[in-house]
């Protein structure tokens, strides 16, 4: 059975960090690209990150760049989201999500459309 499950959320304060994981169960992530996204109350979901497997390549929306750092860990079939330097407008429920069709490559990371299976989300507070 296909999962994702997201873990790592909190409440953080402005400037900390938290790392999110997003662990795969039923499939081998290292096959398909990855994506984080993240929504916030109102707003449309949002992409902030994913670790393409065709080349590579490790994509970061221009608000998390310098900040945020994807990585993966084959052994334990798990995606991370390294977040430095949080902000206020980081607040959001994460979302892992996983393009096993290979659309990322015509209709982009950051769509949301692009990826089929998601996970459940972990939420994720930066607040004094």
């Amino acid at each position: 059975q296909v999962q994702l499950v997201e873990s790592g959320g909190g409440l953080v304060q402005p400037g900390g960090s938290l790392r999110l994981s997003c662990a795969a169960s039923g499939f081998t992530l290292d096959y398909y690209a990855i994506g984080w996204f993240r929504q916030a109350p109102g707003k449309e979901r949002e992409g902030v990150s994913c670790f393409s497997v065709s080349d590579g390549s490790r994509y970061y929306a221009d608000s998390v760049k310098g900040r945020f750092t994807i990585s993966r860990d084959n052994a334990k079939n798990t995606v991370y989201l390294q977040m430095n330097s949080l902000k206020p407008e980081d607040t959001a429920v994460y979302y892992c999500a996983t393009d096993f069709l290979g659309r990322v490559g015509d209709t982009g990371w950051a769509n949301a459309r692009s990826y089929d299976y998601w996970g459940q989300g972990t939420q994720v507070t930066v607040s004094s």
